[in-house]
C-alpha cells in the first residue's frame, strides 16, 4: 500500500480543505488494515449455535468461533487481515488462507448498532467460512484492486488490493504525471466529460442493477475514469419494475425514472445534490438537501407554500424503506415521486429484461442476463436465456466464449439433455481450462454416466484450485471413497474441513470412514 497513499498524500498538499473534509467521510474510510477503527464483538448465533468474538491481540485483529455441543464440536481461531465498509451503514473483516481470500462469517450492522450474520446466513445452521471475496467488491471498497488469479476469483497474487479507502485517484484518474509535473499535466476534468463518462465515475460503484453482464474480453476492475462504464458492463432490470425495487444499490435505476431526471437530462447528475467530498451534518442535512430541490423547483412563493412546517423535502418524496438485498439496512428511494404512498407498487420480479439507461446489448448479454434469473429458479428466463445464446452462439467467432458455452450447458443440463450440456461444458472447457461451472457441472455428468475417473479428474481440478467450492470437494470426496481410494477421499475431506471447519457432511463423512462405517470400496 503505496504509491496510490503517496499520490493522495501529494494531492493535500494544494488540496487540503477538500483533502481534510474527504477523508471524514464514509468512502474514504471504507476499508483499510483490520485493526484500525475496530470493532470488537461478542455475539452467539442462535440458529448454528455458534459463539464468535472479534478482538485485538498483540497488535493484530482475530476472529474466534465456537460451538459448546458435543455432537457438534466446534473450535477456532482466524487472524484478521482489512476491514471492509466504513461503519456507518457496517462492516466485515476479510482473512486470507494460503492466498485465498474470504469475508467474515459476521457483519456489523450500523443502523441496528449490533452484530448479525453476513446478508443471506441470518439463518443458517452452519458456519460460512468460505465467502469469497472478489475483485469487483473490492473496487467499490478500495483503491487499486487487483486482479485475481485465473484459477479462483478470490484467489490473489499478493495483496487483493493497493490502499484502503476510495482514493482521490478513483475518481480524478492517475495522479502521477500530474504531481510530477507540480500540476500542468491535468487531471481528468469531469466537468468536461460527455455526460455518460461523468456519471460512469459514480455508477462504477452506485449501480448494480437486477443482473449485471460484463463485456465479452473486459474486466470491471479495470474501469478508469474518463472510460465509459458500459463499454465493460452492461446492467439490466426487469422491463416492468417500479422504481428501485428496494435494493439499496439501485439509486440511478429510480432517477432515471424520476421527473427530475427527465426534465433535466444530463445537467443533473449524482454531484446535483451530492458533494462527494463531504456530507453535511446531521443538523445541516435537511437545510442542505431543500437547497438542492429550490435549485429547480424556486418559483415565487414556493417555499411559503409547500408544506412550511415540514422542510425535509426527502421524508415525503424520497420514503426510506427497508433495503431487501441488505440485512438491517434502508435505502433512500430515488425514484422523487410527488405523492409515494399513492404511487408505490411493488416491482416486478419476473418477465422481460431491459437494460438500465437502455445501453445496447447484443444477443450474448441478454442470453446471459436471462441465464443469471435462470439459476435462481427462473423457469421463464431460462427459456429466454437458450434463445438468445443459441442465436449468439450461431454467429461466428463464439468458440472461445467460455461463458457463453457454459451457460449454455447448464440450461441444457436443466432440461436433462446431458449429451447437449457436456458438449457445450467441453467446449467451454476448451476455451477457458478454470471454468469452475463447466468442469463441476460436467463432472455430474461423467459420473451419472458412471465414468467416475473423467469425473473425479475434473472435480479435483476445480477443488484443487479453488478450495472454497465445498460442494466439488464434498463430491470428490464421495467418488474417491466409491472408486475404493480411501486416503485420497480422507485427504479431501480433510482440506474441505481445513478451509470450512463446520462443514457436517465432511466431519461426518470421514468420521464414518475412518471408523470403518462407510467402506471405501470400487464401485463395479
Amino acid at each position: 500500500m503505496g504509491d496510490e497513499a503517496d499520490a493522495d498524500r501529494a494531492c493535500s498538499a494544494c488540496h487540503r480543505e477538500i483533502y481534510e473534509r474527504y477523508r471524514l467521510t464514509p468512502m474514504a474510510n471504507a476499508s483499510g488494515p483490520a485493526v484500525d477503527g475496530f470493532i470488537a464483538a461478542d455475539f452467539r448465533h442462535v440458529d448454528s449455535g455458534v459463539h464468535y468474538r472479534l478482538y485485538e491481540r498483540d497488535g493484530k485483529a482475530w476472529l474466534s468461533y465456537e460451538r459448546d455441543d458435543p455432537a457438534r464440536e466446534l473450535e477456532g481461531q482466524q487472524e484478521l487481515r482489512y476491514f471492509v465498509g466504513s461503519g456507518k451503514r457496517g462492516r466485515t473483516y476479510l482473512f486470507e488462507q494460503q492466498g485465498y481470500w474470504f469475508e467474515s462469517p459476521i457483519n456489523w450492522y450500523a443502523r441496528k448498532g449490533m452484530w448479525d450474520m453476513a446478508p443471506a446466513y441470518q439463518t443458517a445452521h452452519q458456519m460460512p467460512f468460505t465467502l469469497s471475496v472478489d475483485p469487483g467488491c473490492l473496487s467499490c471498497h478500495a483503491s487499486g484492486a487487483a486482479s485475481s488469479l485465473p484459477d479462483a476469483r478470490n484467489h490473489y497474487a499478493g495483496e487483493p488490493f493497493a490502499q484502503g479507502g476510495i482514493t482521490c485517484t478513483a475518481c480524478h484518474g492517475n495522479a502521477a504525471g500530474h504531481v510530477a509535473s507540480r500540476g500542468k499535466v491535468r487531471m481528468v476534468d469531469l466537468n468536461q466529460l460527455e455526460p455518460v463518462r461523468r456519471d460512469s465515475i459514480c455508477l462504477q460503484c452506485h449501480l448494480e442493477g437486477e443482473v449485471a453482464v460484463t463485456r465479452a474480453g473486459r474486466r470491471p476492475e479495470a474501469f478508469a475514469p474518463g472510460d465509459d462504464l458500459f463499454d465493460f458492463t452492461v446492467y439490466f432490470v426487469h422491463r416492468s419494475a417500479s422504481g428501485s425495487l428496494e435494493r439499496a444499490t439501485s439509486q440511478w435505476e429510480a432517477l432515471l425514472r424520476s421527473q427530475c431526471k427527465q426534465v433535466s437530462g444530463d445537467r443533473m447528475t449524482c454531484t446535483t445534490c451530492h458533494d462527494p467530498h463531504g456530507s453535511p451534518s446531521t443538523e445541516e442535512r435537511v437545510a442542505y438537501y431543500r437547497e438542492k430541490c429550490v435549485q429547480c423547483h424556486d418559483r415565487p412563493g414556493f417555499l411559503r407554500e409547500h408544506h412550511p412546517e415540514n422542510p425535509d423535502c426527502a421524508e415525503c418524496h424520497m420514503a426510506r424503506a427497508a433495503a431487501s438485498d441488505i440485512a438491517h439496512e434502508q435505502v433512500t428511494d430515488h425514484w422523487i415521486r410527488r405523492r409515494p404512498g399513492a404511487e408505490r407498487a411493488a416491482g416486478a420480479t419476473s418477465g422481460a429484461l431491459a437494460t438500465v439507461g437502455l445501453e445496447l446489448a447484443d444477443d450474448r448479454e441478454f442470453g446471459l442476463a436471462y441465464a443469471q434469473l435462470a439459476e435462481r429458479g427462473d423457469r421463464d428466463a431460462a427459456k429466454r436465456a437458450i434463445e438468445f445464446l443459441r442465436r449468439a452462439e450461431e454467429r461466428s467467432g463464439t468458440s472461445g466464449d467460455h461463458e457463453l458455452h457454459a451457460q449454455l450447458g447448464f440450461l441444457e443440463q436443466v432440461q436433462a439433455h446431458a449429451q447437449a450440456a457436456a458438449g457445450e461444458y467441453r467446449t467451454a472447457l476448451r476455451a477457458d481450462g478454470y471454468d469452475e461451472i463447466a468442469a463441476g457441472d460436467l463432472a455430474l455428468i461423467e459420473a451419472q454416466q458412471r465414468r467416475f475417473a473423467e469425473a473425479i479428474g475434473l472435480l479435483k481440478g476445480v477443488f484443487d484450485r479453488d478450495p472454497g467450492e465445498v460442494g466439488a470437494g464434498m463430491d470428490l470426496a464421495a467418488l474417491e471413497c466409491g472408486s475404493g481410494q480411501r486416503e485420497a477421499a480422507i485427504r479431501t475431506l480433510e482440506r474441505v474441513l481445513h478451509f470450512s471447519p463446520d462443514e457436517d457432511r465432511a466431519r461426518h463423512m470421514v468420521e464414518e470412514i475412518q471408523t470403518g462405517k462407510q467402506r471405501c470400496e470400487q464401485q463395479r
